[in-house]
């Protein structure tokens, strides 16, 4: 096909111009490129006729932007003007364009000339940039094509929402519709209009219920979680059940006027649980089934129907242009009625267009009238379109390109970026991207404004059939375990780099050996946000991992990623990688393993207030530990108990943590034995033995500093925590100090939570009779600041705190 030769030159063009712009050689390709652009355009005809004329232009510019790029700091510029420059010579090339293929003929030579570029490394790194965007929240994608008409179903979605100046309800609003009919594409095109934008001041918050979905309603708790981190509120705020979010999402949304997106709701309760309170407010959910349900809830349906004729030939034309569409009026007619008035089918049948020019609509709609291969997955009433004009695409690709497409389909996740691409197939990074540059060329796969790739569900589905009947047994448990082995080296690198003296019962040192590490790039992602972005992926990948094949790097990715919860409080997701960690680890006899899992899962379980439970795992663990053999395991297992028992039984908590202590001194872990004793000071400070704390905490934070990489974050918690103890002994001269240094630590490593206790202990101090208040406002307004920025529902009454104080002043 010519759209593979046009994909591969421009791939290839575009690893050279990157490769040579991080080289001394890049002055000279730069004048060389200057030379043929100005020669092309010297060369070229009427601006406004010569399609080379603007090819040379448009290249000129790609080139200029992806040069400027590589002087920024973010990595995402480059990649974003990667692509752009490699779409911007994929064009020309099939229209012909000789500056293009000069440009190929170039870029080769100078490579050949210049050695070889530095190669690409085997994985990658995509973070959104969204994850870290100031201001009020702006989720919903944006359509990367024009949306085509839905002009009457856009009339009724205005005219049922109340735009007045004081609007009194929440609307809730239901599309329903099959699958690929363009649900998502309204809804998304709706809540970008600049009406939409301007009426919803206070943001626009999107749910993809398709990522989140697991078991047992998890996806509304972290669906509600997600979108109340979305409007300020730090994880330290969350609360850990349904209900007591829910409750807090309406509170937080009561003077707000906010747009929720709801993509793929399968059930009434993950749209009942995200109406905001709000007047003014509205719901805007999809949906495959009507939710009939909702309806008791003030919530009115719109069904989405398959495109009409007439809107279907507007699709098709804007896609593949006007004059061949009315060249060949039935033809086009016929495509569109064989695509059923599916956006998703007329997408796929118009990229067959744009990229053979030879195919006429005539002999496109012969090919789908005479396919007869149907994939009962893919049907629609009985029918199959879809799978139709997809087997019609399918055929296009060469041999290569097809096991490429086929293998894609067994990626567990909702995305993935080239890297993963390329561990999926067991390609290099380079053929991967040829292959999805295809794959999106033909409106196979879509990319997402976070450079990401995606399949629509029903195209994953037709991979996924085809691989079921064309790729021997077993290929789909080779590609699951390829993604696993990938992200698995990516997570270990992320968790290590957050801290690298963690105990880690996975010896991965193997496996990691020579991997490059991006974390530790000059323009890498920070661990925790590239973490974040590929949550839902890595819980994909966690799920998938139910094989005997995988269960020992299914325990071990677990292990690795429990860093992400240890700072982002997503409890259910948190909870679920543990149970399935636990339950690998088990399976594959690994005591030590299921000992660290299921002691690391009595955590979430402890926040949710299912203490029983915990406290099986516990015990489960603490066997398993014996059983190990292992003393650093066990005094972390001991730790992890002690954090149960302070909650119940203080004495029991307090020989918990000594015995840990004791463990970890022995098996020559001064990192645990530490933070044992930190834990340790804390508890005997809150029975009253605040003597011993005091030795203890100054012990704990001594020992914290001296190791060779000094935790300054816990030796600050253990700063204050030894601050509040001398302030319990009347020593509070010397407390003073030493929580104020607290604070200052925890402020630089970004400990806020910890940081806004320490100033309110300050603060308090502060407001005793004849104490100096000097520092009480700067201490008081600080930690409302912080907890504001936190979300936390004590920032109020801080408020209040501080306006009674200056009354008092």
């Amino acid at each position: 096909m010519a759209i593979e030769v046009a994909a591969l030159a421009a791939s290839g063009a575009t690893s050279t111009v990157v490769g040579l712009a991080v080289t001394e050689a890049w002055t000279q390709a730069r004048t060389r490129l200057t030379r043929l652009f100005s020669r092309r355009q010297r060369q070229g005809g009427d601006p406004q006729t010569d399609t080379d004329t603007d090819d040379v232009e448009q290249l000129r510019s790609a080139v200029a932007q992806l040069a400027d790029s590589l002087q920024s700091d973010s990595p995402h510029a480059v990649g974003d003007c990667a692509d752009q420059l490699r779409r911007r010579i994929r064009h020309a090339l099939r229209q012909g364009s000789e500056t293009a293929q000069e440009l190929v003929d170039l870029l080769s030579d100078m490579r050949d000339s210049a050695g070889d570029p530095p190669s690409d490394p085997p994985i990658s790194y995509h973070v959104p940039e969204a994850l870290r965007r100031p201001g009020p929240p702006s989720q919903v994608p944006a359509l990367r094509h024009h949306f085509i008409n839905r002009s009457d179903e856009l009339a009724v979605l205005n005219g049922q929402f109340d735009w007045g100046a004081d609007p009194s309800h929440v609307d809730v609003r239901v599309l329903a519709g099959p699958p690929g009919v363009g649900k998502s594409a309204l809804a998304h095109y709706w809540a970008h209009a600049r009406r939409t934008r301007e009426h919803f001041s206070d943001g626009r918050l999107y749910v993809d219920f398709a990522a989140l979905r697991n078991h047992a309603g998890a996806d509304v708790t972290e669906a509600v979680g997600h979108c109340l981190r979305s409007l300020g509120v730090a994880d330290a705020h969350l609360p850990p059940s349904l209900g007591e979010r829910t409750a807090l999402f309406r509170d937080r949304t009561a003077d707000l006027r906010v747009l929720l997106v709801l993509d793929d709701v399968s059930s009434p309760a993950q749209v009942r649980a995200l109406i905001p309170n709000g007047p003014g407010s509205a719901v805007l959910a999809t949906s495959t089934a009507k939710l009939g349900e909702l309806t008791l809830d003030g919530a009115r349906p719109l069904p989405l129907e398959p495109l009409t004729g007439a809107a279907g030939l507007l699709l098709l034309a804007d896609r593949c242009g006007q004059e061949r569409v009315a060249a060949d009026a039935e033809a086009a007619e016929r495509v569109v009625g064989l695509c059923s008035g599916l956006p998703v089918a007329l997408h796929v049948a118009a990229a067959r267009l744009v990229n053979e020019p030879r195919l006429t609509l005539d002999a496109l709609a012969a090919e789908l009238t005479d396919d007869g291969r149907r994939l009962s997955a893919l049907s629609v009433g009985g029918e199959s379109p879809v799978s139709a004009v997809l087997d019609s695409a399918y055929r296009q690709l060469s041999a290569d390109l097809a096991h490429g497409y086929r293998l894609l389909g067994w990626i567990p996740g909702p995305t993935f970026d080239a890297a993963t691409a390329a561990a999926a197939t067991g390609q290099d990074l380079e053929s991967a991207q040829v292959l999805l540059d295809v794959l999106e060329d033909m409106s196979l796969v879509e990319l997402t404004e976070e450079r990401r790739y995606r399949f629509h569900g029903l195209v994953r589905l037709h991979a996924r059939e085809r691989a079921g009947v064309e790729e021997p047994f077993g290929t789909g448990l080779a590609v699951t375990e390829r993604v696993l082995t990938h992200y698995l080296i990516l997570t270990a690198l992320a968790d290590r780099s957050e801290r690298a003296d963690r105990l880690r019962v996975a010896d991965l040192r193997t496996l990691l050996a020579e991997q490059p590490d991006p974390f530790a790039a000059p323009n890498g992602p920070r661990p925790l946000d590239w973490l974040a972005a590929e949550r839902a992926n890595i819980m994909a990948v966690l799920r998938a991992a139910d094989e005997p094949a995988l269960h020992a790097p299914g325990w071990q990715l677990a292990e690795c990623f429990t860093v992400l919860f240890l700072h982002h409080r997503h409890l259910g997701d948190w909870r679920e990688s543990l149970e399935l960690g636990a339950g690998y680890a088990a399976a594959a006899v690994a005591p030590a393993a299921e000992a660290r899992l299921r002691s690391l899962l009595s955590r979430p379980l402890m926040d949710t207030g299912e203490h029983e439970r915990a406290q099986r795992e516990l015990a489960t663990a603490r066997s398993c530990a014996e059983i190990a053999d292992d003393p650093v395991l066990y005094a972390s297992v001991l730790e992890f108990s002690g954090r149960y028992w302070d909650r119940f039984d203080p004495d029991r908590a307090v020989a918990a943590y000594r015995r840990s202590m004791e463990l970890n001194a022995r098996g020559g872990e001064p990192r645990g034995a530490a933070i044992a004793a930190f834990f340790l000071g804390r508890a005997q400070d809150a029975r009253g033995d605040h003597d011993e704390a005091v030795d203890t905490l100054s012990r704990a934070r001594t020992d914290l500093l001296a190791l060779p990489t000094p935790d300054r974050r816990m030796a600050a918690r253990a700063g204050a925590a030894l601050g509040r103890a001398l302030d319990n002994l009347g020593r509070t001269g010397e407390a003073v100090p030493i929580l104020r240094e607290a604070a200052h630590t925890l402020e630089l490593v970004e400990g806020h939570a910890y940081e806004a206790e320490a100033l309110l202990d300050l603060v308090s101090i502060a407001e005793r009779p004849g104490a100096d208040r000097a520092t009480l406002r700067d201490d008081l307004t600080r930690a409302i600041s912080l907890h504001t920025e936190m979300g936390s529902p004590l920032a109020e009454s801080l408020r209040e705190r501080l306006r009674r104080s200056a009354d008092r002043d």
